[in-house]
């Protein structure tokens, strides 16, 4: 395709809940200005929220997932699936896995994190346990836990020191509490929660209303116990060691549980090749960016998404990232479009934001909504609501953000859906 040397080259780098609304977003608001690509290592899409589910049966991949560049070409945005191995800021281009270089005018990173099990010996699929956090991992989870369920016995669910998304971890709790239960199962499977958290319903904010009592409620209720305050210092096969701090960081008491199943929401780190570009990013690797998601150190950079840097929303014994939830994602990227525009259009950006967090999040066959405005405190509103609706919005959401991904919707599918869901006409800023 041979592009004008008046039209823009944006290249958005990943393809995931940030990455594609913002292919689709960027080319429907600058339409000719620009053209845009996509690069993915991978050629599908997957509804990373639907995973839980996938872990104990309930979705299947071809559920939750779609082959991107169908979709993205009908809109004329041009799909690479390949592995970025180097990003080259001040060359403005990026090396894929086979040597291919693609130049840009503009690059916006949405990658999602990288996986850190590395950082905990034993971790992950490839060690002893298990994880939601991408749709073959998922899977396999699914598969172990099939093989559990012949010989079942201890399990233990929670999120390893390092992780700054906690709520897939609640919700696989959950989950499969209720798949068990179904199997009639659920007495021959003691349950554990493992968290970094400094309290159950933490979830990396400091709290959302009352969700600590609410999840502790709940965990009683279910008869799962917990563990806070937690450092994993070693997995081994069948056996979790865990140090449990106190309020000045120390060890307090050591933990070995024994376990015949385990899921854990492993470390976040930033993507590699976004990571080594050591004056762009933070030391986890996460790229530094002003109030108008733009990077500090190249102009022509923006980031959304999990692989931004945003700072803990407070001090805690074990250090707790700060979760970028979708409703947020959204938010920037729709100020990543306008701010790209003024650029293109000999303006300085302008459009921050609004960073607020509307979670819905699934329990079995019940749920939680939790709303924090802005999602760092203080806050004008923080509240938390449960009920069997928030089971069947999340279902409904699901397979609304897929139909719309699909159909290439630059529209803001989370302000659309979720202000709906919750009953809600506008969310004061």
């Amino acid at each position: 395709m041979t592009i004008s040397s008046q039209v823009k080259e944006i290249v958005v780098l990943g393809a995931g809940t940030g990455g594609m609304p913002a292919a689709y977003e960027l080319a429907s608001t600058l339409g000719k200005k620009v053209h845009v690509t996509v690069i993915n290592a991978y050629d599908f899409f997957q509804f990373v929220p639907s995973n839980p589910w996938v872990a104990v049966g309930w979705r299947t991949r071809a559920d939750t997932t779609f082959l991107i560049r169908p979709y993205l070409e009908k809109k004329g945005i041009t799909f690479i699936a390949k592995a970025a191995v180097a990003l080259k800021p001040k060359e403005n281009s990026i090396e894929l896995i086979d040597g291919e270089i693609i130049r840009y005018d503009y690059l916006v990173i949405t990658t999602g994190p990288r996986l850190a099990f590395d950082l905990i010996e034993g971790a992950g699929p490839e060690g002893f346990t298990q994880s939601v956090c991408s749709v073959d991992h998922a899977e396999k989870a699914y598969e172990k836990l099939g093989e559990f369920l012949k010989n079942p016995g201890p399990v233990v669910v929670g999120s390893f020191q390092g992780a700054s998304c906690f709520g897939p971890a609640y919700e696989y709790a959950f989950i499969l509490d209720r798949h068990l239960r179904k199997l009639r199962m659920r007495n021959k499977v003691p349950m554990t929660f493992v968290t970094s958290e400094p309290y159950i319903g933490h979830l990396g904010l400091g709290g959302v209303g009352d969700s600590k009592g609410l999840l502790e409620s709940e965990f009683r209720n279910q008869d799962i116990k917990w563990i806070t305050n937690a450092k994993v210092t070693k997995v081994e096969d069948q056996m979790m060691h865990v140090e449990e701090v106190g309020q000045d960081g120390n060890t307090i008491r050591t933990h070995d549980i024994p376990f015949k199943y385990s899921m854990m929401i492993p470390p976040f780190r930033g993507n590699k090749a976004v990571a080594a570009v050591t004056d762009m990013v933070n030391p986890g690797g996460f790229v530094i960016i002003d109030d108008y998601q733009r990077s500090k150190a190249y102009k022509n950079i923006y980031s959304a998404g999990v692989c931004v840097a945003i700072p803990p929303v407070e001090t805690t014994p074990v250090p707790t990232g700060t979760p970028k939830t979708g409703y947020m994602i959204e938010s920037m990227v729709t100020a990543i479009v306008h701010n790209i525009k003024a650029e293109i259009e000999g303006r300085e950006p302008d459009t921050k934001g609004t960073w607020n967090a509307i979670c819905l999040a699934d329990m079995g066959d019940t749920g939680a909504a939790f709303v924090a405005l802005p999602q760092i405190p203080p806050r004008n509103v923080a509240w938390m609501k449960k009920g069997k609706w928030v089971h069947l919005a999340k279902i409904a959401f699901e397979k609304y953000f897929i139909r719309k991904m699909k159909t290439g919707s630059s529209e803001p599918i989370y302000e659309k859906y979720m202000l709906k869901a919750l009953g809600i006409e506008r969310l004061q800023q």
